[in-house]
Order: C-alpha cells, then structure tokens, then sequence
C-alpha cells in the first residue's frame, strides 16, 4: 500500500509497514458551527480578533469535514487496491488530491489559533491538525503544485524501478520483488553484491528533486510556526522535539548491547561461511550478505547463523496446511483471539467485503491492510492469504488493526487513531508474540506444548528480524532530521547516510559509495516521504506491551512462552487502552495497560534473556565490536 502524506489518513487504513486511503471533494459548511467557524477565518483575514469559542467551532467544522471526505476518500482507494484499472486509479488519484487540498487548508487555519489562551482539549485538536501533513505545501500555490509534482516523481521513480543486465536478447530485468527473492535465497557473495548495487542505480536521479523538496516542505513547516521540519516531525509525541530524539537514544543504548551481540555472532558465522577476504572477523558486515536489500533484518539468513542441532520447536506451516484450515479459517481462528478476550465479534459485513485472497479474473494489491472505511463498522483485511505460518501470524496482526480501530470509533474524528504512530504497529505485533505453542496447543493445532530445549532457535530467528531491525528503525529517520534541519547539506546526503549506517548497524557498503550516489533514495520510505521513527517505536512499545499483558494474565514462565489467549483480565487491561485511542497523550496510554508513563525497552531485554546468555557464551573468545 502506499501512504499518503498525512497522518490523519491513518484513521482509515493500515498495512504493515505502509497504509493508504483517498478521499472526497470539499464540501461547504452545513451547520451553524461551520458558519461560525467561517465568518470567524473571514474576521481574522481582515484583522478582527478570534476566540476560544471561534476555536472550538472551527475544530467541529474541520473534524466533519475531514469526516466526510475520508469515507469517501477510503471506498476510492480500497477500489483501486481491489479493482486494479485505469479507472479506479484515476478515482483514487483525484480523490487524493482533493483530500489533501483540505488538509493543507485546515492545517494552515489551525495555525491561526496559535497564540491564543485555549483548553488542553482544544489546543491537542489544534496541534493535530497542524501536524498532520507529513509534507506540509507553503501557501503559495506554485510552491504546492510543485511540491505535489515531486512527490509523485519521487514515488514514481522508484516504483518504476528495476535492474537490467545483459543486453539484446540477452536482457534480463529484475523487480525489485525478484531481487528481494534473490537475496534472500543466494548464497553467492558476487551475485548478491551485484544486486545490491544494481538496485541502487534507480536512486541517484532522485537527489535534485528530494533536495528541493526539502527546501519547500521546510518552508511549509515554517508557516505552521516550526524552525524546520525536522522540528515538526519530532513534535508529535507529546514532548519536545529534542527530548523525543534523547529518548530514541536512550532506548537504543538499553538494547545496543544485545545488538552487538547479536552482530558478533552473526558475523562470526558468515565469516565461517565465506572467508575472510569476503568477511572480516572484525570490523563491520558487508550489507549485502544479510539477507535483505537495506540489510534491515536478518532473519533470511538463519541458515548460516544456527548452529547445527538448533532446531524450530514446531513446522507452523506444516501444522496450518495438515489442519485443513481454508483461507477464511485462518481469520476466524485469528477472531476468537480477540474474542477470546473479550472484544466483541467482527460485524457480519466484514466477512462480506474483505479480500482474504487473490481473486482470479483481476489485478489487485496482495499487501496485507486493515482498513476502516467509515471509521466506524465498516472494517476490513485486504490480503492473499496463503497458508503458511508467515499469513497466519500476519492475520493475527492485521486484525489487531481492525479491532483497534473498532474500539475508539466513539472517539472524535481527530483521535481515531493510535496514541502515537507506533502503537497501531505494535498492538499487532503483541498480539503475534502470543501465537505460541501453548496458544497453538489450545486452539487444537499441536497435542503437546514442546520442552523449552529448542527455544535457542526459535529467540535466534525472532532476534534476526526483530533486533537487528532496531539500528535501522532509528537510523533513517536521524538521517533525515539531520537534513531536515540542515546539519546535513545536500553535498553529503550520501556521506552522513553511510556514518549512521556504519556507527548504528555496524555494517558497510560492499563497494565505494560516492555523492553521485543517492542511496537513501533505494529505501522506499525515503521517496514515498513515511516517517520511519514509529517503526522503531513499535520494535520497543510490542515487548512493553506482551510483558505487561502477561503480567495481567498472571503468567509465570519464561516471557517468550507467554500466550494472553483466552484470558479476561489481560483483555480488560488491553481494552481499556485501546479505546482511548488518541485522546490522552500517549504515556497516559501507555500507563493504562503497563503502568509505565515511559517507553521502555527492558522488555526486550527480558524476553531474549535466554538468548543472550547464549550469545554470549558463544561470543566469549571473538573480538566484538565495530569501529
């Protein structure tokens, strides 16, 4: 899915990593609020003083009309997602820039509100209008239209991308889906290095257009009352811009050491793998062996990090496909989850218009979504399912969505969301931390819960992924704050990239990297313009969450064999975070289901307690580290 470049469109839709939705033509005030909220915009164009009366009525006005064209906006998108064509594509795209017109509208009359004397209340609605826009366009409508035309280049460039070798007939040309394939599957250093630096041959015609996109989004910030947009982007966690970035670090460095454990030991193993001129045994990693692109998880190369007798406890693909399970029992099963703790069951509409898989006579977008159309009842999974361990955990998780966005559909328009941009992620992935033997066991799919002698392999497989992702989930966004705010000028977009690369990850490019390169521009995230930082949040705020939840459940085991399925007590505490949705600041959230007013990431510590001290035992003779 791709994303808009609003936040408030996350009302609607979410995806894994990215969301998106589409909206509705503006429509003219209806009501005598909306009245009142004109002819006090009008007032203050020709220098009359507004009130906090005029606040409040313009906040009524807004969230309806934002109300209205979001329902609209996300039936457009969910048919161009469902119904590929040049048609639907064409309702989503004017459907979108109209939404977006608006938004850009309301956040700039918010900004008229500023000095005012306002209610706690008032003045969050305000800041969240404001901070909506992830890009916000200058008032000067050339500067808008240009702003919108780089964003679609941008987007459009890499979307477009691909990697051709060879020439004539013996052409060959790889998507980026098919390099992905290629570097999770290969072992060969040279083919992997060659991949890794045909794909960043679609990014270095990207930097002009980013560097002025910078320029303008800046200037946009600046309207709203920001310095930059650095600045606007760390203000959106109720705290200062400079206290959100400390606390990152401060997270970070509580984790750093399992992470360098994890990076000795991983890189000792492919050391043994491929030698040393390939891999030093000290030092950094070259990023093209891990197993992914960005070398953001790891997880695709368990087979050359596990030792010989480790062992996955169970094969969920194989207990999923032997049960005789259909698609759509898979979401059921994923259903009583929830219900098991009390949510009520999902409306029969959902069951009427998801998309659970891959229709046979159309294209559609097989990237799982949760979607709330109306922001009410009107929810929905878009995925194509197949049934494998990898879909089962994924329908666990995209109905984390759906139900969080059930839960506070009472809530004004502006807080039908989650608390911040990383909870909605992390409730999901919670939620999938529960699918353990022992929830596999309950819900008939193994006879007996396995002895913990495996457990090695199964904390090195989820550490893979979800440790090693953590240096990454901070690092891109520190890189764009740094450019954000001009610490980093254009002549070393390329330069700073690679130091936070090397300082955070411990990992360096395969071959030399100059500035006529652009690779921050091969990371999708940094053309499509999505804020990175919540998916670091939700790295930390999922373990928070699990240890929390399997306190209320009164759980004694080990954390990493904790299941809340099926208990009434830890489904209340999650409940009754869930649908404050945004209307508290989010440590009021995160207080109400862990009883911390902090982001915390000894959770994690906790949870791979077993593997660390596994780690380092292995890593007792080895030279960790990187310089």
């Amino acid at each position: 899915m791709k994303k808009l470049a609003l936040a408030i469109a996350a009302t609607v839709v979410f995806a894994g990593c990215d969301s998106g939705e589409t909206g509705k033509e503006t429509t003219q005030p209806t009501n005598a609020a909306a009245q009142v909220s004109s002819e006090a915009a009008q007032g203050a164009q020709n220098g009359g003083d507004l009130t906090a009366a005029d606040a409040k009525a313009f906040l009524e006005e807004a969230q309806s009309r934002l109300a209205e064209m979001a329902e609209e906006l996300s039936h457009a998108s969910w048919l161009a997602s469902t119904y590929i064509n040049t048609d639907s594509q064409y309702v989503e795209s004017l459907a979108s820039e109209r939404f977006t017109s608006l938004a850009v509208e309301l956040a700039n009359e918010a900004a008229q509100f500023d000095d005012l004397q306002l209610d706690a209340e008032t003045r969050r609605q305000l800041t969240m209008l404001k901070q909506a826009l992830v890009l916000p366009a200058p008032k000067d409508p050339k500067l808008t239209a240009e702003l919108a035309q780089i964003q679609s280049k941008l987007q459009g460039m890499y979307g477009s991308g691909k990697y051709c070798t060879g020439e004539g007939d013996a052409e060959k040309c790889y998507s980026l889906t098919e390099m992905g394939r290629l570097m999770a599957e290969s072992r060969d250093p040279e083919q992997l290095k060659d991949l890794w630096v045909g794909w960043r041959k679609v990014s270095p015609p990207m930097k002009p257009l980013y560097e002025r996109q910078v320029e303008i989004a800046n200037a946009g910030a600046q309207e709203l009352g920001y310095d930059n947009l650095s600045v606007m982007w760390r203000s959106k966690y109720d705290m200062g811009a400079d206290d959100f970035a400390a606390d990152m670090d401060n997270q970070w460095n509580k984790v750093k050491p399992l992470y360098k454990a994890l990076h000795c030991h991983v890189r000792a193993k492919l050391n043994e793998r491929y030698g040393d001129d390939v891999v030093p045994p000290n030092g950094k990693i070259p990023a093209h062996l891990l197993g992914n692109m960005w070398a953001q998880e790891w997880g695709n190369v368990y087979d050359v990090v596990k030792d010989e007798d480790m062992e996955a406890p169970y094969d969920l693909d194989a207990l999923i496909q032997d049960s005789g399970m259909s698609e759509k029992d898979m979401v059921k099963v994923g259903e009583k989850f929830f219900t098991s703790l009390g949510f009520k069951p999902l409306p029969e509409t959902f069951w009427e218009r998801s998309q659970f898989t891959k229709p046979r006579d159309r294209d559609v977008v097989c990237h799982a979504s949760a979607w709330n159309l109306d922001s009410k009842d009107d929810i929905r999974i878009k995925m194509c399912i197949q049934k494998t361990a990898d879909d089962f955990i994924t329908v666990h998780h995209e109905l984390g969505h759906n139900f969080y966005q059930r839960i506070y559909k009472d809530q004004p328009f502006l807080y039908r969301e989650g608390a911040n941009d990383g909870f909605h992620e992390a409730v999901g992935d919670a939620i999938a931390l529960s699918i353990t033997p022992k929830y596999l066991k309950e819900i008939g799919l193994m006879d007996e819960v396995p002895g913990s002698d495996k457990d090695i392999g199964f904390l090195m497989r989820q550490a893979l992924d979800k440790i090693a992702f953590l240096p990454f989930g901070l690092m891109v966004d520190k890189w764009r704050w740094q450019v954000f705010d001009g610490e980093v000028q254009p002549g070393d977009y390329n330069k700073a990239w690679w130091k936070l690369r090397e300082d955070y990850q411990g990992i360096q490019a395969p071959v030399a990297r100059t500035e006529a390169d652009f690779d921050p521009g091969a990371k999708y995230h940094i053309p499509g313009n999505t804020p990175y930082a919540r998916y670091f949040l939700a790295r930390i705020q999922q373990f928070q969450f699990h240890r929390a939840l399997c306190e209320a459940a009164g759980e004694q085991g080990p954390l990493h064999r904790c299941s809340i399925y099926n208990n009434e007590a830890a489904g209340e505490k999650l409940r009754d975070m869930l649908a404050m949705g945004a209307s508290k600041p989010w440590p009021d959230a995160m207080e109400a289901i862990t009883g911390q007013r902090e982001l915390d990431a000894s959770a994690i510590i906790d949870y791979f307690q077993p593997l660390m001290a596994y780690l380092e035992e292995q890593n007792k003779d080895r030279q960790c580290g990187w310089e």
